[in-house]
């Protein structure tokens, strides 16, 4: 079967379109009030509507924005329902990694564990993105510790969406020291060698999480 050549530069584009609105998601450039219109993006770029359409398509896709009327977009918020099905498949992935863990009872891998955590939270910036990145850093060492592939496929596909970020920067108008809760914790519960505990460790710290963020919601 012979397949068309695609083009390259016009899908770079829009991934770059794309990275640039993320940032100024994250950085706070644009908040959850602003409604992002394409004619303005691609004046303000300047380039055409095409790759910006798609940049903002993709992000309707994934669940980051949201129409709101006359071709413009604004930020999804997240309703409760959604949030708790968000925090109840983290507690099922990364619970039993907790467990997995812990039965293993690799001394080794709790010690790479600790060392992890203490760099990860150990953050020059106080921003909201350097608290999720330092959140989703710990987290995803656990996972990864498993040496579970499906496991850390399922975890990087909730914790790598960008509707993840946005509800995660909810959080700052709570308290965002809070959002690190207490990861050492976590493995103390781990090197006890009870993989039921380890995993009840791990889901009860997840929904302290849950519920700081409704609170931030």
């Amino acid at each position: 079967m012979a397949f068309k050549s695609l083009s390259q530069p016009r899908i770079r584009l829009a991934d770059q379109v794309y990275d640039q609105i993320m940032q100024a998601i994250r950085d706070g450039s644009i908040s959850t009030e602003d409604r992002i219109v394409q004619e303005k993006l691609a004046d303000e770029f300047e380039i055409s509507r095409t790759p910006i359409r798609e940049a903002l398509f993709r992000m309707e896709q994934e669940g980051i924005l949201e129409l709101a009327g006359r071709g413009g977009f604004r930020i999804r918020k997240l309703d409760e329902a959604e949030i708790a099905e968000m925090y109840g498949a983290r507690s099922a992935i990364e619970g039993s990694a907790a467990r997995m863990l812990a039965e293993a009872g690799d001394k080794a891998t709790c010690a790479a564990l600790r060392a992890r955590i203490t760099r990860a939270e150990d953050m020059t910036e106080n921003t909201v993105q350097a608290y999720f990145d330092a959140n989703r850093s710990i987290h995803r060492a656990i996972v990864e510790a498993t040496r579970n592939r499906f496991l850390l496929e399922f975890f990087d596909n909730i914790w790598n969406r960008g509707s993840s970020f946005t509800l995660f920067a909810s959080i700052q108008f709570v308290d965002l020291s809070k959002s690190l809760g207490d990861h050492m914790s976590l493995i103390d519960a781990i090197e006890t060698g009870d993989g039921w505990a380890a995993a009840e460790k791990m889901i009860l710290h997840i929904h302290d999480g849950k519920e700081l963020q409704m609170r931030g919601l």
